[in-house]
């Protein structure tokens, strides 16, 4: 009975946990109704397009415009909810009723920051790599990228090259390295290299940008990235995110900033007479004062239309967008207009594959990227525009020179007969597909497919006598055709796991191939029978066709990489990232096609460590130091084989093209490398209400790949060697800070950056100590200009102008003497050559600011840029412009000159010593300070309050107003002339004299004239 009592009481026992166990289970398999508001803790406000799953499944719902939900799960299961900016939560499930409020993680976001291949947190990066988020480069509304970076990232030098609508611009990170090949960085569209133009990408669709400035973050990257990288992410849909609607817009009308500063009918007439040296022209009159660029300039507009749909399922997102970009500039005929079409698509596939795509296509118009403002500005003001009967005149003539009317209305009526057109379609194209490794966690392969292709068709056509001051002059027509293509392989293995909640590993394996090729026409006419023709039927000229073999192009090119990345970090406190790549080029010569380089970099964060325990104020200390080697393949193709140019010659009675050697081939042309030390420290502090980092670098580059010249008795012009090194070396200083922080009353934002790069040539070919001809000198920089310096003006009294400057007069630029003196203190012989001098155009130091204060719903915003010392070169006051000859010929810029009544003047006597038309050492007039601080942008907004739009179906809508290129606060060359201190052109562009200057250096000249555009826009989503 007793054993028969103890199996009974143990059965019962049984039976009773049997229960609990099927009743837990009844419990945890029947669902429940789960419903609640998800709102956002910043506004209180429900969040729309939330996602709460339940964890371990794939069932999720999205919250709707209110931010409410209905979600079935069992008791105790876990929900999770999130959204993009937001601090992701978890709640098990007790009842019927959840309510979530989601805090903001804007730190959190700005800690993540793409290092190519991957991404990773801010906290935890050991390279130079500094972020900027899409929303902040949209502060600036700009056509492009790179207007809206301006003064934004430290060490990025971001310098315009052309005033005219559509215009590109010059990127230089960490200065200037290479002599020949090429300074560009590398441009990275959603993780495939991208071979565009960066005019052909709209702010709108930017999500953020990333720039890994030295070796140790770039080397992943090889030749490709020798001068830098910028990582460009564009937006993408939201998971669970039910569909979006946005529209951004704004409108604009440009004005001149300033005109060129041209001497008025009386002043010019004064400088006439000073001069003595011509009288009026038949069309000219002393009592004429006429404004050209008033009769020439129109007043410009711009707009832009960008529109996205986004959203996403519980496996995939997708994004569309259009945008319409206009641009009409401030000189007549001349515009630019870009369609884009953007869309993404990213699907998860059962649990462990996912695949997508990214395609970016734009198609642009350019009209008018031929005309510039010298026609207009060299017109003398005493020159009258009209004929008696008030019409326009055809031409005027003054003393040496017949010059053709420019005027709005004359521009304007010129129909069919001019014609400057090119016409671009882009497509930059990647296909993806990532598959997880089952049974080894954060084991991932991916495949990268990148095809791209970029045309662009053109050409101009002039018509008879157009622009000619003789009106039977032929019309003229040329063609211009190029085609561009590029695909990419990519083959990458990553794994990415973190052990014991301290240990973090991520490794990256790759596996690369890539090809480009590019080429390019050019056809030119005389005599085409109709304007109707223009240049879309070369084959009805009835004059000479042209085909030049200079303006024809073939090339193509190919590169295959391998590489390996190891990221670690030990508890936030210890980081070490290594990588080693290898890159084979098609341009270079064989037997030295390889080239194979490491990085490695480390950082320490000292603020996490125990001993900083209870330092409150520190809330982030990282030490960072990283050694790498990159190297450069940037030369045209074939150059190892040498090139041949053609010559027409006269053989027999018959013209026949003959061929010659004009470059030798090299074959032992290799690669360029640098070798780049990084030292940084970033800071946050008093809870990152203060942050920012310092960065110290020095960066060696050898076998500088530069064109050779040989003598003359070769026979042959030049070859491509490996010759020559540099180095850079420089400071960087980023600071953002929390001013004010108050959600109810005022925020106030600010950023600041400052930086410093200098370089130096370090030895050149064969022990050489200068190129004279390409203006390059071991221990210089290399931009320089290699000129007299000026020391102002001889007066009457001083000594030895009859030595220094035999012939010359008072009130004559004065240069300084760098020859010897006699034992009487006399110069031993005249100015010469040898007095030229290198001068270093670089500036000591630049960056730029930001700020942002928020009141309620109103926003204002204030960026700005600075520069301190370099030389601007300005090519309307030096003697390539021909608009400062001082004798009356031509139109002349507006100057305070010698006369024995105005000694203490800082232009020479009218009517001076010459060389050739312009006062002797007429160049060094072009000189002056760049120093400069200007406010680019001013933005004042309006965001609705939601309660009062939400009942409209609109999540969000704000109205504003922004002054572009608003005003300079400080500049001396601003001082004098008015214009915009900032340049316009390369040196060997818009002047009378394009020799004057290197092409590398970029000057102001007579292109299309800096403006300042007034501009009222929308931002809506629903």
């Amino acid at each position: 009975m007793k054993k028969l009592y103890k199996v009974s009481i143990k059965s019962h026992r049984l039976l009773l946990v049997l229960a609990l166990v099927f009743s837990t289970h009844l419990c945890w398999s029947q669902d429940m109704n789960i419903s609640g508001t998800v709102t956002s803790g910043d506004d209180g406000m429900g969040i729309p397009g939330a996602l709460v799953a339940v964890k371990g499944t794939t069932n999720s719902v999205a919250t709707d415009l209110d931010g409410n939900y209905t979600i079935s799960a069992p008791l105790n299961a876990v929900l999770q909810f999130s959204f993009i900016g937001y601090q992701s939560q978890e709640i098990t499930v007790t009842g019927n009723t959840i309510n979530v409020v989601l805090q903001e993680e804007a730190q959190v976001l700005n800690e993540v920051v793409v290092v190519g291949y991957g991404t990773q947190r801010k906290e935890a990066v050991t390279g130079s790599v500094i972020s900027i988020k899409g929303d902040d480069i949209r502060e600036v509304p700009a056509p492009n990228i790179t207007q809206a970076l301006q003064g934004r990232l430290a060490g990025v030098e971001i310098n315009q090259t052309s005033s005219q609508p559509g215009a590109s611009m010059q990127i230089r990170i960490r200065g200037a390295r290479s002599l020949t090949a090429s300074n560009d960085p590398l441009i990275v569209l959603d993780g495939i290299p991208f071979p565009g133009s960066l005019t052909d990408i709209s702010t709108d669709d930017i999500k953020s940008i990333d720039v890994l400035k030295d070796a140790s973050a770039t080397a992943i990257y090889g030749s490709r990235g020798a001068n830098g990288v910028i990582l460009i992410t564009t937006n993408k849909g939201t998971l669970g995110q039910k569909a979006k609607f946005s529209y951004n817009s704004y409108y604009g009308v440009r004005n001149v900033f300033s005109d060129y500063p041209m001497m008025d009918g009386a002043k010019y007439a004064k400088l006439r007479a000073d001069a003595g040296m011509f009288s009026n022209g038949i069309d000219e009159s002393d009592d004429v004062n006429t404004d050209w660029q008033d009769l020439f300039y129109r007043t410009g507009s711009v707009q832009n239309h960008h529109f996205n749909v986004s959203g996403g399922s519980t496996t995939g997102s997708y994004s569309f967008s259009t945008t319409y970009y206009k641009d009409e500039g401030v000189i007549p005929l001349q515009d630019y207009e870009r369609f884009s079409l953007v869309s993404s698509l990213d699907q998860q596939i059962g649990n462990y594959v996912r695949v997508g795509f990214n395609t970016n296509n734009n198609y642009s118009v350019t009209n008018g990227s031929t005309l510039g403002t010298y026609g207009v500005i060299s017109m003398s003001p005493l020159a009258n525009p009209y004929n008696e009967d008030g019409s326009w005149r055809r031409t005027v003539r003054m003393p040496l020179d017949e010059q053709w009317v420019y005027s709005r209305d004359i521009m304007n009526n010129l129909d069919d007969r001019f014609l400057d057109q090119t016409k671009a379609f882009a497509s930059y194209n990647t296909v993806y597909g990532e598959v997880k490794i089952p049974g080894v966690e954060g084991l991932k392969y991916r495949l990268n497919l990148g095809g791209n292709i970029r045309m662009s068709t053109g050409g101009t056509y002039t018509g008879q006598g157009v622009f000619s001051t003789n009106p039977d002059t032929p019309s003229t027509a040329t063609v211009n055709n190029s085609f561009n293509s590029n695909w990419a392989v990519e083959n990458i293995i990553s794994y990415d796991r973190t052990f014991a909640e301290k240990h973090t590993i991520n490794a990256v394996a790759l596996y690369s191939a890539q090809e480009n090729f590019f080429n390019s026409s050019s056809i030119s006419a005389r005599e085409i029978p109709s304007d109707a023709f223009q240049f879309f039927n070369l084959g009805q000229a009835q004059g000479e066709i042209t085909i030049n073999p200079a303006n024809q192009s073939y090339q193509k090119s190919g590169l295959v990489s391998y590489m390996g990345r190891l990221m670690y970090s030990y508890d936030d406190r210890y980081m070490v990232s290594a990588t080693f790549r290898s890159d084979a080029s098609s341009r270079l010569a064989p037997g030295h096609q390889w080239h194979s380089y490491p990085a490695v970099s480390a950082g320490w964060n000292i603020a996490n460590e125990s001993f900083m325990d209870g330092v409150d104020e520190i809330s982030l200390l990282k030490f960072r130091i990283g050694y790498g080697e990159t190297s450069n393949q940037a030369v045209d193709p074939y150059k190892t084989l040498g090139l041949l140019s053609t010559r027409p010659y006269n053989f027999g009675g018959d013209f026949v093209t003959g061929y010659y050697v004009s470059e030798l081939p090299n074959p032992n042309l290799g690669w360029e490398f640098s070798k780049t030390w990084n030292y940084g420290l970033d800071f946050g502090l008093f809870n990152n209400r203060l942050s920012g980092t310092l960065e110290y670098y020095v960066q060696n580059t050898n076998n500088v790949l530069l064109g050779v010249n040989l003598p003359p008795t070769s026979g042959v012009g030049s070859y491509t060697a490996n010759i020559g090194e540099t180095q850079n070396k420089g400071f960087e200083l980023s600071l953002n800070g929390v001013i004010l922080d108050n959600p109810s009353g005022v925020t106030w934002s600010a950023g600041f950056n400052l930086y410093s790069n200098k370089n130096k040539l370090t030895a050149l070919a064969s022990g050489q100590q200068e190129d004279e001809a390409n203006w390059w000198f071991v221990g210089q920089p290399i931009n320089v200009i290699y000129d007299y310096n000026k020391l102002g003006l001889w007066q009457e009294g001083d000594p030895y102008l009859d030595i220094l400057e035999p012939g010359g007069n008072v009130g004559m630029i004065r240069v300084e003497y760098t020859g010897d003196y006699n034992e009487d203190g006399t110069p031993t012989r005249a100015i010469g050559p040898d007095d030229r001098q290198v001068l270093d155009v670089n500036p000591d130091f630049q960056g730029g600011f930001n700020t942002n204060v928020n009141y309620k719903n109103f926003d204002f915003g204030i960026v700005g840029g600075f520069q301190s010392g370099g030389i601007l070169i300005s090519t309307l006051y030096g003697s390539s412009g021909y608009l400062n000859m001082l004798n009356g010929r031509r139109g002349n810029v507006d100057v305070d000159y010698w006369t024995p009544e105005n000694t203490g003047a800082k232009y020479p006597k009218p009517g001076g010593i010459t060389s050739g038309d312009n006062p002797k050492y007429g160049s060094t007039l072009g000189y002056f300070d760049a120093s400069y601080v200007k406010i680019r942008t001013i933005s004042l907004g309006y965001t609705f309050n939601q309660d009062f739009i939400k009942k409209a179906g609109i999540d969000k809508l704000r109205l504003y107003t922004t002054v572009q290129n608003a005003f300079v606060l400080y500049s001396p060359y601003h001082k004098e002339t008015g214009l915009d201190p900032e340049p316009n052109s390369y040196g060997d562009q818009n002047a009378a004299v394009t020799t004057s200057y290197q092409r590398r250096l970029l000057t102001v000249g007579t292109n299309t004239p800096a403006t300042r555009t007034f501009m009222f826009g929308l931002n809506l989503t629903f």
